[in-house]
């Protein structure tokens, strides 16, 4: 099993760290306006949920380097498609919802484009943005990416899955019969397990008696690998490899370690499993400001710059938070279109 970790900035004379990934200086800006865009929709949602606004959210930050470094790889394959799940807001926004879009699905507003507002915000099926997650059952979409991959198999088609969970999801049943059955028959698909060490509430060393759930992988036949989820430029090359061993070769387990910073979701307090000083020195590696500094050592954004890119931010989510607001509630009328009845 093979590990990565983080590095510095290149020193003198030797390629930044993104130029030695051969990604281009407007690739990690875009990147890091990626992040700042979905962090701040995350902390809205959040701000929206106390006020009684939405319901119920997942958060991803501190997820944000995990699920948009694996995404960049994505996008510079081309041929991926993405199974997520329910803390993957910074993938599906990335990935192309518009910020109106998501504010609509987690206030369950007309014109929700997953579900049009009858299901678990960013639930069900965005074909047009190569995603779908059906359901918000832990584990649940494992089985269904293998499936997915299994039919792009037998259509003759050389897209690669990526598929991504929690830590909490690998103890379920679904995840040894999805990870048994893609071995079995070299699938073409990405395990991408994002390891914040909870499930909900119950610790790592509560769930399994190893220390890396990519330990796992060479139990079903392919690689596992262990890579720090904070780190944006680690997490693309990880998955950029994954992706080609995929394509030509089978699965491969990507466990990346990264910090949940908010409770599991909108109705859990954390405080009562975990220490306010756990979260704060798990804040001290925020990839965002992680990245931040580092465009800032090469020289690829100025403080002026990071300042329009906050605002951009700040007026795209104030947009939608407005928008969403005074869209209405679906139809009751239409409740049951689309269910089958028989």
């Amino acid at each position: 099993m093979a590990r990565t970790g983080g590095s510095a900035p290149a020193s003198e004379g030797a390629p930044a760290r993104h130029e030695a990934l051969a990604l281009s200086g407007q690739d990690v800006v875009g990147l890091y306006r990626q992040m700042v865009l979905a962090r701040t929709l995350d902390e809205r949602i959040w701000t929206l949920n106390r006020q009684g606004k939405v319901p119920i959210a997942a958060s991803s930050q501190g997820h944000e380097a995990a699920e948009l470094g694996s995404l960049l790889a994505a996008v510079k394959d081309g041929g991926c498609f993405l199974f997520p799940y329910y803390r993957c807001l910074a993938l599906k926004v990335s990935a192309g919802l518009t910020p109106l879009q998501a504010m609509l699905s987690f206030m369950g507003k007309e014109g929700d484009p997953y579900s049009g507002g009858r299901q678990f915000p960013l639930q069900g099926a965005n074909i047009p943005n190569g995603l779908i997650q059906l359901s918000n059952v832990v584990g649940a979409g494992l089985t269904q990416s293998v499936g997915y991959a299994l039919a792009c198999r037998l259509r003759g088609e050389e897209t690669v899955v990526l598929s991504y969970f929690g830590d909490g999801a690998s103890s379920q049943g679904e995840c040894h019969e999805a990870m048994n059955f893609a071995g079995v028959h070299r699938l073409p698909v990405v395990f991408i397990c994002e390891n914040n060490r909870y499930a909900i509430s119950v610790p790592l060393r509560l769930q399994m008696a190893v220390d890396d759930v990519a330990d796992r992988a060479a139990s079903y036949g392919f690689p596992g690998r262990v890579v720090d989820g904070m780190d944006p430029f680690d997490v693309y090359e990880a998955t950029l490899d994954a992706i080609s061993h995929a394509r030509s070769t089978g699965p491969v387990l990507l466990e990346m370690k990264v910090e949940r910073y908010m409770p599991h979701t909108t109705d859990d307090d954390d405080r009562r499993y975990r220490s306010p000083e756990e979260v704060e020195e798990g804040r001290s590696r925020d990839p965002i400001d992680s990245l931040h500094s580092y465009l800032l050592e090469v020289e690829l954004l100025t403080p002026a710059q990071d300042g329009e890119i906050r605002d951009q931010a700040r007026r795209e989510v104030n947009a939608a938070t407005d928008d969403a607001e005074a869209a209405p509630f679906p139809d009751p009328s239409t409740v049951l279109d689309h269910v089958y009845r028989g």
